[in-house]
């Protein structure tokens, strides 16, 4: 699968900013692209007709870009669709729904071509191993848990792990929950956190297996959109394998999983 046979949805209010978008991705073979201005009337089309990727801005006349991927994540024809945000938001308020929902990527305004290159090149490697039909073994023998308290980035994370064909998948709504799995004695060979959650966050989650549990060693890789950097030093000193910045690219969680439980 090639780059130039993506098909992308395109919404943004502004016809200067889409001609830039749309410039951007034919730059990289894509021709196949729908432009819309409005979020509503773009549903109504991607419903009948999903898109590899959604390119959209966070504000837009009828509803935000939060409004827009929550609203793909509740429909079965486009669930699955990968959502990249493009936006000058900066506000947490606005940006961390989109990240819990799994966006591939947030790119700012304005972007470079090889910004977006990375994110399309995501997309693609994401859609490949999504539809192949082929069998990693490595990722198959698998066990991993999955803890989240966002029913969206659990979904979101579980789909990229499948993508790699891993198939014993556990989730846990928090780090309670988990640790509830752990003591009963199920053994994982990955655990993917969130940091802050409810009841019991990633770190007190990291600690308690690192100094109580019967897989200290397990490796744990902390998914998070936490900026405060004494908080993430905190995190790294509990014992985390590894950090990693949402939204999640699905690049990245592959080639950390690679470096963590597999010899690739």
């Amino acid at each position: 699968m090639e780059l130039s046979s993506l098909y992308v949805t395109v919404i943004e209010p502004s016809k200067v900013q889409r001609n830039i978008i749309t410039g951007h991705l034919n730059s990289f073979g894509i021709e196949q692209i729908e432009e819309f201005e409005e979020g509503k009337p773009a549903l109504e089309h991607m419903i009948s007709s999903p898109p590899d990727l959604v390119l959209s801005s966070m504000h837009l006349p009828d509803m935000t870009g939060t409004d827009l991927v929550t609203q793909m994540r509740g429909l079965e024809a486009l669930e699955n669709v990968t959502f990249l945000l493009i936006s000058s938001e900066t506000h947490y308020r606005y940006l961390e729904p989109i990240r819990q929902a799994g966006a591939i990527a947030i790119l700012p305004k304005p972007f470079s071509r090889d910004e977006m290159g990375t994110a399309l090149r995501s997309t693609l490697h994401y859609i490949s191993d999504f539809e192949s039909e082929s069998v990693n073994d490595d990722y198959e023998a698998l066990d991993v848990l999955i803890v989240d308290d966002s029913s969206m980035s659990r979904k979101y994370i579980q789909q990229m792990l499948e993508s790699l064909s891993v198939e014993s998948i556990q989730s846990a709504k928090d780090g309670s929950e988990a640790l509830q799995l752990i003591d009963e004695g199920h053994r994982f060979d990955l655990i993917i956190t969130d940091y802050n959650m409810p009841n019991v966050d990633g770190q007190e989650l990291t600690e308690h297996i690192r100094n109580h549990s019967e897989q200290p060693t397990v490796p744990i890789l902390m998914v998070t959109s936490e900026q405060n950097e004494s908080r993430l030093a905190a995190v790294q000193s509990a014992g985390v394998s590894a950090i990693c910045n949402k939204p999640l690219s699905y690049d990245t969680i592959k080639q950390l999983i690679e470096q963590l439980v597999t010899d690739i």
